[in-house]
């Protein structure tokens, strides 16, 4: 979500907002600004660092390393500043309730959309499992005509044991059919499925890292490349493995 959300210079006054209820470090500074829009916004690490960097410079916070992690408190002054603009504040808060339901309304659009994806890619599935339905009928039908000629022409030749067995044939040959496409295509579906879980968990594992290193400070440009011509590769190999 874009840092335009807030207007010029809030950012900077709700961040010693923020910090005027105790000290933080960078991630949960973060936590506490999406915590604030219901999970609807969440500031990148590009954003808010900056910003506390520039917030120290002019002495309105200060930071210490606590271990592995950089605590960042308000000073006397930032807390003088924070008090004078109270007014400005309520402003802030009131415009941030506004922007709440501005992207609540956007998250339930962007659902309702996906929603509406889903249900026409469930209807295009459900058109083509029954043209498969109607190409297994055809084809059995087909084996039919074709094993009962084999048994007139048997029957002809051998008499009834010879039509017998050309029956059991046609249907051994149509219950093969059937078992073997449905297995066929629900394989398909659980494996599918399957590759969706195994995404979802490592996109939300990666994420959770990629956070907890930018509170550290330790992501940059070399690691994100790494990750985007690794994910290329993967998909290269995986789409030319599906084709």
């Amino acid at each position: 979500m874009s840092p335009a959300i807030f207007g010029h210079g809030h950012l900077r006054l709700y961040l010693l907002f923020v910090l005027d209820e105790r000290a933080m470090h960078g991630y949960e500074i973060i936590q506490a600004l999406s915590d604030r829009f219901g999970g609807t916004y969440v500031p990148s690490a590009g954003t808010i660092y900056p910003r506390l960097a520039k917030l120290e410079a002019e002495g309105l916070v200060t930071k210490q390393s606590d271990g592995r992690k950089t605590v960042y408190a308000i000073t006397e002054t930032g807390r003088a500043e924070l008090n004078d603009r109270r007014d400005e504040l309520e402003g802030i808060e009131h415009g941030i309730g506004d922007s709440v339901r501005r992207l609540a309304d956007e998250v339930r659009s962007s659902v309702s959309e996906a929603m509406s994806t889903l249900r026409a890619e469930l209807a295009a599935a459900a058109r083509e499992a029954r043209d498969d339905a109607r190409f297994a009928t055809a084809s059995a039908r087909e084996t039919a005509r074709e094993g009962a000629a084999a048994a007139t022409a048997g029957a002809a030749a051998a008499g009834a044991s010879a039509a017998a067995a050309a029956s059991d044939a046609v249907r051994d040959a149509t219950t093969s059919m059937h078992s073997t496409v449905s297995e066929s295509r629900s394989d398909s579906r659980a494996q599918v499925q399957r590759a969706e879980v195994l995404l979802a968990e490592f996109r939300q594992d990666l994420r959770t890292e990629l956070r907890s290193a930018a509170a550290r400070g330790s992501v940059d440009g070399s690691v994100v490349d790494e990750l985007e011509s690794g994910l290329s590769r993967l998909r290269a190999d995986l789409v030319s493995r599906l084709l």
